[in-house]
């Protein structure tokens, strides 16, 4: 985007032109919150992301050395949901996802995930392995008797045989959780690090941990925002305290370059509750992160 100013790039995802779904990288907002159990807006976090993005335009990342916005990378817009049904949403989610490649969704709540990941296991062909970022582990079985938000898409993923929960990772966990809930999340064989967990390590030995977890299977990212501390990302719908700095989320990204990585989402982004665009800006680089990893491994 060279000799354009910020404030005047397109407001799409890093400024390119929207199009088309058949893009190596295909980026779709999904504006659903319909799920949510505390603090609504998240169907405002596409727009937010997209907009915070045009401030990593300005040239190559400075480790990679690849520029995100020049990989085959297309912004097909938003889906279409389902006013006021959850499940119908879902349904429309995976319909609309299920003929893209590679799909990196703009969330919206966590509960997108669960469809996302239909539509990705039925291409495929078989479960995926998960690194997921996060302060709750998502595997409740119901939200306050509702069975499909977004503290439960892990739940289902696990029991549909969406993902292999012996190659599943979760990274940063801290919130309050019943003790069955956890039991039940780890007796599958899940891997959680706490963010205690991350925060007594180093990136460099978390990445390894991930690596070792997932091996060679196709793998799925699905980074909810809150996994950053409040101080770091404000904007989210259950802020958790003692959470992951930006930059811890950074390092261990970069550092994931053996990970076959086939999707990624990003969620739980609410405007409402932001403070001077931080939280957007931060899950618009964690997926420039994303893709300057992609990048790089295709240079090899």
């Amino acid at each position: 985007m060279a000799g354009i100013p910020t404030y005047a790039i397109s407001s799409s995802f890093l400024g390119v032109s929207r199009g088309d779904p058949a893009a190596d990288f295909a980026i779709a907002g999904i504006p659903m919150d319909l799920g949510t159990t505390n603090r609504a807006g998240t169907r405002d976090g596409p727009a937010a992301i997209r907009r915070a993005s045009r401030m990593l335009t300005d040239g190559d990342h400075p480790e990679h050395w690849v520029e995100p916005a020049r990989l085959g990378l297309s912004d097909i817009g938003d889906f279409a949901l389902a006013l006021g049904d959850i499940p119908a949403s879902l349904a429309a989610i995976q319909s609309q996802a299920q003929p893209i490649g590679h799909l990196i969704a703009l969330g919206g709540e966590h509960g997108i995930t669960l469809p996302l990941l239909r539509a990705l296991t039925q291409r495929q062909g078989s479960p995926v392995a998960l690194v997921h970022f996060d302060a709750h582990v998502d595997t409740w079985p119901d939200n306050f008797g509702q069975p499909y938000a977004h503290g439960s898409p892990f739940y289902h993923a696990i029991n549909e045989g969406l993902v292999d929960p012996h190659r599943m990772i979760q990274v940063g966990i801290r919130s309050p959780v019943q003790r069955a809930v956890m039991d039940w999340t780890l007796s599958k064989g899940v891997t959680v690090l706490s963010a205690q967990d991350v925060h007594a390590s180093a990136p460099t030995a978390v990445a390894a941990q991930i690596e070792a977890i997932v091996g060679n299977a196709p793998a799925y990212l699905s980074f909810d925002i809150d996994a950053l501390d409040p101080a770091h990302a404000p904007g989210t719908g259950t802020p958790e305290v003692g959470g992951l700095a930006s930059w811890q989320a950074q390092a261990i990204l970069r550092r994931l370059g053996t990970v076959g990585f086939i999707g990624m989402d990003l969620v739980e982004v609410s405007p409402a509750y932001d403070v001077a665009e931080i939280t957007a800006l931060a899950a618009a680089t964690m997926i420039w992160e994303y893709l300057a990893l992609l990048g790089s491994q295709a240079m090899r």
